[in-house]
C-alpha cells in the first residue's frame, strides 16, 4: 500500500523509511510531483502537521502524513517551538538558527530543553494525530557534523554527545520523530492486521 509523506526532505524521508521497514511503499511530495509550496501559518505544531496532511489528502484522495517538529527551550519559555524552522529569519537557514539560539542562551543556565514532533495521518479518511517527545538540554557550542537543524547543539538526556556526534542508527532509535513514527508504524500494523 502507498503512503504520501508530506516532506521534500531526503533526510527525514530516509529516517522513517528505516523506522516503517517497508511496511508501506512510502512516497515523498518529490515523488507524487507536489511542488508547491505548504504553507506552515499555524500556531502549534499540531496545526500545521494537520494543514499540511489535509492539504496532500484533499489534492491527491490517498492515505498521507505530515510532521512538524519544534525544539522547545525551557530558559525562552518553549521558544523556538512551532518557529524552529525559521528561527533565525525567513529563509529556513540552520546555521542561522543555531547561531540564534546560541546567542540566546549566553546568560541563561537552564539550558534544558526537548524536541516535540507530531504527525498527523490521514488514513481511509480519517484523522490520527502521535507524538514524540525527547528531552535533553542545549550545548554551550556546535558539536559533531551529522544531521541537520539543531542537531550540533541538541544533547539528549542520559548522553554526552550531541546528535551530530551521533550515527544515524543511534539517533533514530532515541529520536523524537522515531518515536512519533514508531507510533505511527505500530498504528499501520494494526489496520493492516499484518504480524511479523
Amino acid at each position: 500500500m502507498e503512503l504520501i509523506f508530506a516532506t521534500h526532505n531526503k533526510h527525514k524521508l530516509e529516517e522513517v523509511k528505516h523506522i516503517l521497514n517497508h511496511k508501506v511503499d512510502l512516497l515523498s511530495l518529490t515523488d507524487v510531483s507536489c511542488f508547491e509550496e505548504i504553507p506552515e501559518n499555524e500556531e502549534t505544531l499540531e496545526g500545521n502537521a494537520i494543514y499540511k496532511a489535509q492539504y496532500i489528502h484533499n489534492k491527491f484522495q490517498r492515505n498521507c502524513f505530515s510532521d512538524d517538529t519544534g525544539l522547545e527551550v525551557v530558559a525562552l519559555n518553549g521558544a523556538p517551538g512551532v518557529y524552529s524552522a525559521r528561527y533565525g529569519g525567513e529563509g529556513h537557514n540552520d546555521e542561522l538558527n543555531r547561531a540564534k539560539l546560541l546567542n540566546d542562551l549566553k546568560n541563561k543556565e537552564d539550558r534544558s530543553a526537548q524536541f516535540r514532533t507530531v504527525v498527523a495521518l490521514f488514513w481511509e479518511g480519517s484523522m490520527h494525530l502521535f507524538e514524540g517527545i525527547i528531552e535533553g538540554e542545549i550545548s554551550f557550542e556546535e558539536r559533531g557534523t551529522n544531521g541537520f537543524g539543531y542537531d550540533s547543539l541538541f544533547v539528549p538526556k542520559g548522553y554526552n554527545r550531541t546528535f551530530a556526534q551521533m550515527t544515524e542508527e543511534e539517533k533514530n532509535g532515541i529520536s523524537h520523530r522515531g518515536r512519533a513514527i514508531e507510533k505511527l508504524s505500530l498504528f499501520i500494523d494494526k489496520q493492516m492486521g499484518s504480524v511479523d
